[in-house]
């Protein structure tokens, strides 16, 4: 799959596909997917990004309850939804943990923000 292929499935038919629903779709979407690749490592977590084309996911904070993550974002970037990634992020560190987990989405100016917190 070529970058091409990739650009044209995320930020052209799946917003076309989904409307206003993309964030809800994406989110469950990425959870599915971690169920499918599940990791044991939050390096195995950012390889995965890295192979998936997702981008480059950091570490930037970690607490008993909660981790943030980090993603520079390229010029071209900033309009891609992110849900995916929150969704997949949710669902492996919900599996890490063993609880339920949930994360948010900030977007800042060339870079994503990804606060994973769990009970």
């Amino acid at each position: 799959m070529t970058d091409f292929n990739y650009t044209l499935l995320r930020e052209t038919l799946l917003p076309a596909l989904f409307g206003t629903d993309e964030p809800d779709i994406l989110y469950w979407g990425g959870r599915r997917i971690a169920r499918e690749y599940r990791k044991e490592t939050t390096e195995e977590i950012q390889t995965f990004f890295q192979e998936a084309g997702w981008g480059n996911l950091v570490l930037t904070s970690e607490k008993r309850k909660e981790m943030e993550f980090e993603m520079p974002l390229a010029q071209e970037e900033k309009q891609l939804d992110r849900h995916l990634e929150a969704g997949f992020l949710a669902e492996q560190m919900e599996y890490l943990k063993e609880t339920s987990a949930e994360t948010v989405v900030t977007e800042k100016r060339k870079r994503v923000l990804f606060h994973v917190h769990w009970d």
